[in-house]
């Protein structure tokens, strides 16, 4: 299904790399409302649940509460002014996440029309591993990828060498 849609290359590796730590067996919380790549998680078998569209800068009552084994967050970290409050909240012990990565001839994402679509932070990989690590996560494996386009350019062309996408498989660590 994830072939033929858009962005097909991120929905499916992103697919793969769960499928490469995540067994259907586990129950997952994914952080973000109801969302194309949820029918795809759901469609090869796994049981997914989302937290409502609360700010999660404000309220982590879902994630507090939630009783599932893995949380997913896909593309969600650049969105909050403290992923660092929602990483340490987290109860389940493992942990897949991916975020944009900063391109350095490209500007950071930005919308002046909508408040919730917003980057306030675009991650180097060692920013987010950084990051994870301070909230109590151990990195198990990662993956990068290329978002490249259709479009003629420098920044076209740039985008076919350098990662857009930045991919973890982490485990809470255990004090």
């Amino acid at each position: 299904m994830y072939e033929h849609t858009y962005p097909n290359k991120r929905f499916k590796h992103t697919i793969e790399f769960l499928k490469k730590h995540v067994s259907t067996s586990e129950k997952i919380l994914d952080l973000g409302v109801v969302n194309p790549f949820t029918e795809i998680m759901e469609t090869n078998g796994y049981s997914v649940e989302n937290t409502k569209g609360e700010d999660l800068d404000i309220d982590i009552s879902n994630i507090v509460t939630s009783k599932a084994d893995v949380v997913t967050a896909f593309e969600i970290f650049e969105h909050l002014l403290s992923p660092f409050t929602v990483l340490k909240s987290i109860k389940a012990d493992k942990l897949v996440a991916s975020v944009p990565l900063k391109l350095w001839f490209s500007p950071a994402y930005k919308s002046k029309t909508d408040t919730w679509d917003r980057h306030y932070h675009e991650f180097e990989d060692w920013q987010f591993d950084w990051l994870l690590e301070k909230a109590g996560w151990k990195i198990i494996d990662s993956e990068k990828w290329t978002n490249p386009t259709k479009k003629i350019g420098i920044r076209p062309i740039l985008r076919w060498f350098t990662p857009r996408y930045y991919i973890v498989y982490a485990e809470r660590i255990k004090n």
